[in-house]
């Protein structure tokens, strides 16, 4: 039974649980669930496993996943095949390349096949390294797939500041950031100490100005003075702590 009857619009943000498969082989290429995860022996500790944020309409992700989310209600579970021309598309033999083993030799890097390089602001895969030569395929891993969703949409974002919060975890990653709306203007600090480039910023700043009604962007950077060892040791934290240890 539906939670609720909301249908889907463009600029809406919704929170959605998701398991993502390869259709031929049932292998799961992403999922936000951490019990399937385990189930499904692809659990990583390293990854948070935890609702996503997405923006229907924005083109943040795949065509048909989003033609899903306009076409759906908040509570719904909807299960859905998209086809490769929605999704990573066909592959393309003009992306697979051979390169000579000394441009890689240049740069200090020793080939090997599986692994993935960055040539050129494109990545890609080595295939192959055979007589001076390396052949690398920057097809996306995913291109010319059938993929399977499954997909929960849990509930609708209303709250200016998680929206935001939602559009620099979807650029950066991170999800320790406190966000303050007001007067049409965002300020947004990023708590843990990661540089974020001013190319990512001006993105973050696009996508907030045009999908959160926000007219200015601010990002604040703090500075914060570090505890001393000596500190430290007057609080009994390094009672102990060898003079020695670095």
């Amino acid at each position: 039974m539906l939670r609720d009857v909301v249908i889907m619009k463009v600029g809406d943000f919704v929170e959605v649980d998701y398991v993502g498969r390869i259709k031929d082989t049932g292998k799961i290429f992403d999922l936000t669930k951490e019990e399937i995860a385990k189930k499904e022996n692809v659990y990583n500790p390293k990854v948070s496993y935890n609702p996503v944020v997405l923006i229907v309409g924005a083109d943040f992700i795949i065509k048909g996943l989003d033609e899903t989310l306009r076409d759906a209600k908040v509570g719904e579970k909807k299960e859905v095949d998209i086809p490769p021309a929605k999704a990573f598309g066909e592959r393309k033999d003009k992306l697979i390349r051979t390169i000579p083993l000394g441009k890689f030799k240049e740069q200090k890097l020793d080939p090997s096949p599986g692994a993935v390089v960055n040539i050129g602001n494109l990545k890609g895969r080595i295939v192959s390294v055979s007589g001076g030569r390396v052949k690398v395929d920057f097809n996306h891993p995913l291109a010319g797939k059938t993929l399977e969703y499954e997909i929960e949409i849990k509930s609708l974002v209303k709250e200016v500041p998680e929206k935001v919060k939602s559009i620099v975890k979807y650029f950066t990653g991170i999800d320790d950031v406190d966000v303050i709306c007001k007067n049409e203007e965002a300020e947004i600090k990023i708590k843990k100490d990661v540089d974020v480039v001013r190319p990512v910023k001006k993105m973050i700043s696009d996508a907030v100005i045009k999908w959160c009604g926000i007219g200015k962007v601010k990002f604040v950077e703090v500075f914060e003075k570090a505890e001393t060892l000596r500190s430290k040791e007057t609080s009994g934290i390094a009672k102990n702590k060898p003079k020695t240890e670095k």
